[in-house]
Order: structure tokens, then C-alpha cells, then sequence
């Protein structure tokens, strides 16, 4: 009986290193279009020079109910920027991939405070990406999850 015991835990323990393998990403992994929480907008992660950037693609009420023009950034701190449309506006920058499981090193930037957070992007699933925005360490900060959008 602990001969069987003993080999079902060797063989487990062999096993082990390569379901790791099977789980692990792929850098161009989070590559797409993505619904965000809110289910609002659309965002394309593209990747350019290494890394991962996000621009909002479709938004679903485009036109801001106050001025009946399109929505501009106008939370943006930055007075020059008020004015630029929120349809492309690029809210993730300069993510890169650690290897195993998770894009960090990048911001998000939310347009409905003008405010940009540092970040990190995780899989929480196959089709759902975790994003956490943060100040300073990553215990002051809000996570949202986001929705693969099937071709």
C-alpha cells in the first residue's frame, strides 16, 4: 500500500511541471478587441515595438447628451487635451509580458476621471482579462475585468 502512495506522488510530482507549461501564456495572448466592465465601450490591444497599447474602438453612446457632439476627453487635467474625441483615444500604454502569466509595467487611463493609474493585466480566464489600476503598490487600487469580443 505505500508503494502505491509513493508512486502515485512521484508521478504527480513529474506531471506538475508540465501542467505549467500547458497554462502559460502567450505574450500576444491578450492581442484583440475587448468589452470593457461597464459594457460601454470596445478596446483594441494592438501591439507596437514590444509592447501592449489599448485604444477604444467603439463606445456605445457616442454622442455626450449635453452638447449632441461626439464625447471628448473632457476630464483630462490637461487643458490641450479636452478637446481630443474619445473614440480612439488610446487608454492603455506599455504593457510588456513577464514570461508566465501577466503584462505589467503599463497605465490605464480612465477618461471618465482624466485620471491614469499604473497597471497590470492578468487572464482571470481563457476569455476574461483582469486589469488592475493602482497608485503607488497595487493594494491601493480597483480591478476590472473585461470580455473577449468574439470575431
Amino acid at each position: 500500500m505505500k508503494v502505491k502512495i509513493v508512486i502515485l506522488m512521484l508521478g504527480m510530482l513529474l506531471t506538475m511541471p508540465t501542467l505549467k507549461v500547458f497554462s502559460q501564456n502567450n505574450a500576444d495572448d491578450v492581442l484583440g478587441v475587448w468589452l470593457n466592465q461597464d459594457k460601454d465601450a470596445h478596446v483594441e490591444m494592438v501591439k507596437r515595438n514590444g509592447k501592449i497599447y489599448g485604444k477604444i474602438i467603439w463606445i456605445k453612446e457616442p454622442i455626450d447628451s449635453e452638447t449632441g457632439k461626439p464625447k471628448v476627453d473632457k476630464h483630462n487635467p490637461d487643458p490641450a487635451l479636452k478637446t481630443r474625441p474619445t473614440l480612439g483615444l488610446e487608454i492603455l500604454t506599455g504593457f510588456t509580458f513577464d514570461g508566465d502569466d501577466e503584462w505589467s509595467g503599463g497605465e490605464i487611463y480612465d477618461p471618465k476621471s482624466g485620471k491614469t493609474y499604473s497597471s497590470y493585466m492578468a487572464f482571470d480566464s481563457k476569455d476574461v482579462l483582469k486589469i488592475r489600476g493602482y497608485i503607488g503598490v497595487s493594494l491601493l487600487g480597483r480591478t476590472t475585468y473585461w470580455t473577449r469580443v468574439k470575431k
